[in-house]
């Protein structure tokens, strides 16, 4: 490597720090190490409806393939603040969307390198929209490590960061490589997951994971695992939560866009239920929380209420299953409804709904709750 290489370098991660990034490093572009295993994931179905994991597989087994002419990848750690309370929403989305405060972010640094170096050079931020697996860049720049939850781990900041990359047409010298497990024999987050969404250590089965369920999967959501969901709405933390690392090393959120904003936390699921589609926009503009349109926020706001059973709830989600434009969300506020049983209201709306609704999936839920709340 030459000495501008590394001179570049050292430079580019002071001035990642310098504009607020909490970790750093510098990987070289080309064959991905984790690629097979990502062909083989995708073999077993673990990505359900993420189809586009599919399509640009073949671009994610080399890291020179998404944007042609690149060199080397400034990989960055943004902390978003593992030690805010837990809640229905996961902490990285309370504040503003991560993937424009991050991009506007690697842009300041590719000018800030390139007023600095005096040096011209093509550059592409990255952040987790791209074919490209920040995961494996990130472990190869010495950011952390794979825990056994599949998040990448750093020995001084736990998992509770975001990771971005900027594409470099330059020649930087590279990081060592992350390459020691500090997990041991620790299966906290394994253990902890409600829905058992771990096929073994590493791999992750999506098509059960919260996170997937809430937010990527556009369908219903399967029957036996509304249950466990409880009252999460968007994400879940819970596996890094009882992480020995997180416990340590969280930190509380700072000051800045990505701040928890007061009304994402803790929102409440029969408001929530209740959005129109321009409520929806206008409530969660600039927000990580569109990424589940209204009628997928809505459908996780019934499952979240006949898990919590408070029969207040229940006016909610007779508008809902009468009235709601969404089939899907009709269908999820009946299997709600027919877990409180038979209270009068949620089964007066049960059978109301029987004899007018059209559509054979709700006719379904519908006949489903009736036959436990009968």
């Amino acid at each position: 490597m030459t000495v501008r290489g590394r001179v570049l370098a050292d430079r580019a991660k002071a001035l990642a720090y310098g504009l607020g990034f909490d970790l750093a490093g510098v990987a070289t572009l080309g064959k991905v190490e984790s690629a097979p295993r990502l062909h083989t994931w995708l073999a077993a179905g673990y990505h359900g409806e993420m189809t586009y994991l599919e399509r640009g597989a073949g671009l994610r087994e080399d890291s020179t393939r998404p944007e042609p002419g690149m060199r080397s990848a400034i990989v960055v750690g943004l902390d978003y603040g593992g030690r805010q309370p837990a809640g229905p929403v996961a902490r990285y989305a309370r504040g503003a969307d991560y993937h424009d405060v991050m991009r506007d972010m690697l842009r300041a640094l590719h000018d800030a390198l390139q007023r600095d170096s005096g040096i011209t050079f093509a550059a592409r931020p990255f952040v987790d929209t791209g074919p490209v697996l920040e995961r494996d860049l990130a472990r190869r720049a010495g950011l952390g490590w794979f825990g056994k939850n599949t998040m990448l781990i750093n020995p001084k900041r736990g998992s509770f960061f975001f990771v971005g990359a900027l594409f470099v047409s330059v020649d930087l010298e590279p990081d060592a490589p992350f390459d020691s497990d500090h997990c041991g024999t620790c299966t906290r987050c394994l253990d902890a997951c409600p829905t058992h969404a771990f096929a073994e250590p590493r791999i992750l089965d999506a098509t059960r994971c919260i996170s997937y369920l809430t937010i990527e999967h556009r369908t219903s959501i399967p029957p036996d695992l509304r249950p466990p969901t409880s009252d999460l709405l968007f994400g879940c933390d819970i596996c890094q939560d009882v992480c020995p690392w997180n416990v340590r090393f969280a930190s509380t959120p700072s000051a800045g866009p990505l701040h928890p904003q007061a009304d994402r936390g803790v929102p409440d699921a029969a408001e929530l239920l209740a959005l129109d589609d321009a409520g929806f926009r206008e409530r969660f503009r600039g927000s990580a929380i569109t990424r589940t349109k209204r009628r997928g926020l809505a459908r996780n706001a019934a499952v979240a209420l006949g898990n919590r059973r408070r029969e207040s709830d229940v006016p909610a989600l007779a508008r809902s299953l009468l009235s709601d434009p969404e089939p899907m969300v009709r269908a999820h506020a009946a299997w709600a409804l027919g877990c409180f049983g038979r209270v009068a209201d949620a089964h007066v709306a049960l059978h109301e709904a029987r004899g007018r609704e059209a559509d054979a999936s709700v006719v379904a839920e519908i006949d489903a709750a009736l036959g436990v709340a009968d």
